[in-house]
C-alpha cells in the first residue's frame, strides 16, 4: 500500500481543514516546498497536493508551488483542486504532476472527464469520489450532488477509471478513524485501486487499510498534529 502525505494549500501556506470547512483552516507551515522535502527525506515517495484556493476559485491557482516541488524533489505527485478545464489539466501536467485528481467536474461534466480518461490515459486521471453520508460532494465540498458513491464509482470504472480517492468528509480532519466499512464495500463491489483519505489517526489505521485492500492511504492532520510521526512512516515504508 502506498503511503501518501498531503499538502493542502491556501494562500501559499500548508493548511488543514476539518470536514472541508474553510472557516476551520489551521496553518501548519508557510513553505510547502520545505514540507515536501521533509517527507522525501523520510523515505516518502508519493505526495498528494490539494489547491484549496483553486477548488474555491474553480480554476488552478497554486501551480507555481506544484512546479517548485516537482523541480526540487523526486516525489511522485498527484494534484487536485480547481481542475475545471483542459487548460487547467494541462497546466498541472506541465507543472510536473504525475497524476491529476478530478472531483467536481466528474459530476458536472462526466462526458468531458470520460474523454480525458481516454485522451490522457487511465493512469493519469484519478477519480475524486468524496462523499458525506455516501452522497458525492463537489466544489471544495461546499455543494452536494444527488449521487451515491457506489454507482458513481462503478459508472466511471466502466469508462476506464483505475484509481479512486475516496474521502468520507465527515471523517476528514477529525482524527476519528477512517471509513473502513465504506472502503470495504467499494473494494468488494469494484476493481478500482482505492486510495483512502480522511480520518487516519494512528499507524494501526494504515495497517488495517492495507489489510482490507486499499491501494493507498492519504495522511494529513495526523502527521501535522504528531499523531503519526515521519519516523513511523519511514519504518512502515
Amino acid at each position: 500500500m502506498r503511503i501518501i502525505p498531503t499538502i493542502d494549500i491556501i494562500e501559499g501556506k500548508c493548511v488543514r481543514l476539518s470536514k472541508g470547512d474553510y472557516d476551520t483552516k489551521k496553518v501548519y507551515g508557510h513553505n510547502p516546498l520545505e514540507m515536501a522535502k521533509r517527507f522525501e527525506d523520510s523515505g516518502i515517495e508519493y505526495l498528494h497536493i490539494v489547491d484549496l484556493d483553486g477548488a474555491k476559485s474553480k480554476h488552478v491557482v497554486n501551480h507555481k508551488i506544484l512546479e517548485s516541488i516537482c523541480i526540487n524533489t523526486n516525489l511522485k505527485i498527484d494534484f487536485g483542486g480547481g481542475l475545471k478545464s483542459e487548460n487547467d489539466v494541462n497546466i498541472a501536467f506541465e507543472s510536473g504532476a504525475r497524476q491529476v485528481t478530478i472531483g467536481s467536474l466528474a459530476v458536472s461534466d462526466p462526458i468531458l472527464v470520460k474523454q480525458w480518461i481516454e485522451d490522457y490515459g487511465s493512469d493519469k486521471i484519478i477519480l475524486g469520489a468524496d462523499c458525506s453520508n455516501r452522497i458525492i460532494a463537489t466544489t471544495g465540498w461546499t455543494e452536494s450532488s444527488e449521487l451515491d458513491i457506489l454507482p458513481f464509482v462503478l459508472d466511471y470504472e466502466t469508462h476506464g477509471i483505475k484509481h479512486v480517492i475516496c474521502t468520507d468528509i465527515n471523517k476528514d480532519g477529525m482524527l476519528s478513524g477512517p471509513a473502513f466499512d465504506l472502503y470495504k464495500e467499494i473494494i468488494s463491489e469494484t476493481s478500482v485501486n482505492l486510495i483512502a483519505s480522511g480520518g487516519i489517526t494512528e499507524i494501526e489505521d494504515l495497517v488495517k487499510l492495507k489489510t482490507i485492500g486499499c491501494e493507498g492511504a492519504i495522511i494529513g492532520k495526523a502527521i501535522y498534529e504528531g499523531r503519526i510521526t515521519l519516523k513511523q512512516l519511514q519504518d512502515l515504508c
